[in-house]
């Protein structure tokens, strides 16, 4: 049985920060310790860039997915000896997603794990979804392997952060999909009234349902579509946002209203497929109008873990993936993103 020391690194749509998670993994029978973790919050500038990062050229963007994944280097760098962490075998990185359209065959994340790997002599491995798409699958959502294997435990595993998307087992496949937005639209809302995020809720609760927005957003196209599906901020672009903005509404009222529409869909997916029980993480674990919401339309059990659970499973993760990448083992699920083939996907950096 090896113990092997791994950092996961992961930076979500919802721009909170960068998570680094550092673990010793067990490994081939799965197991984990988180032994150190945390989140580094992006400055204005670097948050800003990220959020244009969509808009850049072609050149600016190969340029800025190197600056980043300097940044990420440099950043895992300090961690590692602010902390006095010895030896870690590996790294494995997310990245920061810009694009992401599988129907035409395409994702990007940036963050080059070759700068991560120059900034901290560590094998890094990065890139995980774009072999998934090439292959025809949707490239996301990529953690169900680690709820199967990590948190099998659970009839169901839910993260809700940029996106929501829940992943558990059917008759020995893992099935797995995006479900809803829900962070990358809340926040861009609540930046709106000076507020980085909508802590516990509350401009929610300060709002008012209107009748008429709910219906226009649950009646989308995307929650008719059978899975394997994923969102990615394009889709926001094309369809949330435009009808959020010709609201005629509040910002209160049209966070107050999108809460409902991301209870209404997660509440629709737990109930159709008769989830038991689910393991919920991610940022909007903590947003307590959002939970009760879901609650009060499921008698799926919701079930919060501890805070270092919910805020860093998706990098202590990726962490996993990176491992399983390291030891040639399948990483990605043909069950969960539609590809042909299961198969083991990861660029590696390093020596």
């Amino acid at each position: 049985m090896e113990r092997i020391l791994g950092i996961g690194l992961m930076s979500g749509t919802s721009l909170d920060g960068l998570d680094i998670c550092l673990s010793e993994y067990q490994f081939p029978i799965p197991g984990f310790k988180i032994l150190l973790a945390e989140t580094i919050s992006y400055l204005p500038e670097l948050k800003q860039k990220l959020k244009n990062s969509i808009l850049l050229s072609g050149e600016e963007l190969c340029r800025f997915d190197m600056e980043y994944g300097h940044f990420l280097g440099k950043t895992v760098r300090e961690f590692i000896n602010r902390n006095k962490i010895q030896n870690p075998e590996f790294i494995a990185s997310h990245g920061h997603t810009v694009f992401h359209n599988p129907k035409e065959g395409y994702t990007v994340q940036i963050g080059n794990g070759t700068a991560i790997f120059a900034e901290t002599g560590i094998k890094t491995i990065y890139d995980f979804r774009t072999q998934d798409v090439a292959l025809g699958g949707q490239g996301a959502p990529l953690v169900p392997i680690g709820d199967e294997l990590l948190f099998g435990e659970y009839d169901g595993c839910l993260n809700l952060g940029g996106f929501s998307n829940i992943s558990f087992n059917r008759n020995g496949k893992r099935i797995a999909f995006d479900i809803c937005p829900v962070n990358i639209v809340l926040n861009r809302l609540s930046e709106k009234l000076g507020k980085s995020f909508d802590k516990d809720g509350e401009i929610a609760k300060s709002g008012k349902l209107d009748s008429k927005l709910l219906k226009k957003l649950d009646q989308l196209e995307f929650y008719r579509t059978k899975p394997p599906k994923s969102l990615g901020i394009e889709w926001c672009q094309q369809f949330i946002f435009p009808i959020l903005e010709t609201s005629g509404l509040t910002v209160e009222d049209q966070i107050s209203t999108f809460g409902f529409h991301i209870s209404n869909q997660i509440s629709k997916v737990l109930n159709h497929y008769q989830i038991k029980n689910v393991l919920i993480t991610g940022g909007g674990a903590f947003n307590s109008f959002l939970i009760e919401s879901i609650g009060s339309k499921t008698d799926t059990k919701l079930i919060l873990p501890e805070n270092e659970i919910i805020e860093y499973k998706e990098s202590l993760i990726f962490g996993w993936l990176g491992l399983l990448r390291l030891k040639g083992e399948i990483n990605i699920l043909s069950s969960v993103t539609g590809v042909s083939k299961d198969h083991s996907s990861g660029l590696i950096a390093g020596n």
